[in-house]
């Protein structure tokens, strides 16, 4: 478990996926601003800007800045610049060694899934899910994502997760786009139950690019957090979720979390019930959805190999979701 977050501490932003050079200036100076009004002092990996023809750069570049930002004594937290779809790409280049003997916060989403998760079963290291560094640029709606932020990065004590009041689906990083904020109605219990295990998951179809090497975590005793955005359909979902219900180490699953989806996913209450009810392997989970956290804002931050404890009774009660060990 790596130390927390204190006032002064150093945050080094790095660019594992996409460049930061898809940021306009603008949201890259807001963003630095919000972190250094939660008492960080913000640097930046000396590649963060390279870009090549897919909005990346190299893998040397990016494990370049990796390195230093573990092997750097003054930065105490990680923070990536965006997602993508190429953080996989730097697995097996990756040195766990360096980074086990230098544990350290390492903080994303997205396409960040690859990473924390590579680097907690290499490494023995917890990650987290969370906000990236473009996340807090954002305009408006940002409290319930800083909040959750600092409770996982900068606090010690356990704490519950609270459904978010409202939640959105816009594009907040155009300026023409007008924002729109939706009354959370709460999460969704799909199967009622209990659970307490290890915390794995983010975004499943970048989980699952996992399968089958030595970068996927046991699945054995954890409790799942999955999510997708709108590039899924219901379809496509279904056979993610089947693909890791495949998975050694399956049958020890306690319980899953599914995050909202985007609403161009076309996914409905009624068709993720249906999925879930239709896998005689997921008989006696317990299993809510619509929490927040994915592809929507805001998002809540929770800790890759953290503990979490699960209660979905069968009523109107509602869910509740403690994040144990962070």
């Amino acid at each position: 478990m790596p130390a927390k977050l204190k006032p002064w501490d150093e945050i080094r932003i790095v660019a594992p996926s996409k460049s930061m050079s898809r940021l306009l200036p603008e949201h890259v100076a807001l963003a630095k601003q919000r972190l250094e009004q939660l008492g960080l002092r913000v640097t930046f990996g000396k590649h963060v800007m390279e870009t090549d023809a897919f909005d990346s750069s190299t893998v040397e570049t990016r494990i370049a800045d990796l390195h230093d930002a573990f092997r750097d004594p003054n930065v105490k937290g990680i923070l990536a610049v965006l997602g993508g779809e190429n953080c996989n790409q730097l697995l097996r280049r990756l040195d766990y060694a360096l980074i086990r003997e230098n544990p350290k916060i390492l903080c994303g989403y997205s396409d960040i899934t690859a990473l924390g998760n590579a680097i907690a079963a290499k490494a023995g290291l917890v990650t987290y899910s969370g906000p990236n560094f473009s996340s807090f640029a954002m305009p408006e709606g940002l409290s319930y994502t800083r909040e959750g932020f600092v409770r996982c990065l900068m606090q010690e004590a356990p704490f519950e997760i609270r459904p978010a009041a409202v939640w959105s689906d816009d594009p907040w990083y155009r300026s023409d786009a007008p924002r729109t904020f939706i009354p959370n109605d709460g999460w969704t219990v799909i199967q009622p139950g209990e659970a307490t295990g290890k915390i794995i998951g983010g975004n499943l179809c970048t989980l699952n690019l996992l399968q089958g090497t030595e970068f996927m975590p046991s699945l054995d005793g954890s409790v799942l957090f999955v999510e997708d955005d709108y590039i899924v359909s219901p379809e496509t979902f279904d056979r993610d979720l089947q693909s890791l219900i495949h998975q050694p180490g399956f049958e020890g699953v306690k319980g899953i979390v599914i995050g909202r989806f985007q609403i161009g996913s076309r996914m409905t209450p009624d068709k993720l019930a249906a999925i879930v009810r239709s896998k005689p392997e997921l008989a006696g989970i317990p299993v809510i959805a619509d929490v927040d956290f994915g592809h929507t804002t805001p998002q809540l931050t929770f800790p890759i190999g953290g503990t979490a404890a699960l209660a979905a009774p069968d009523g109107e009660e509602g869910a509740k979701l403690t994040i144990v060990d962070h």
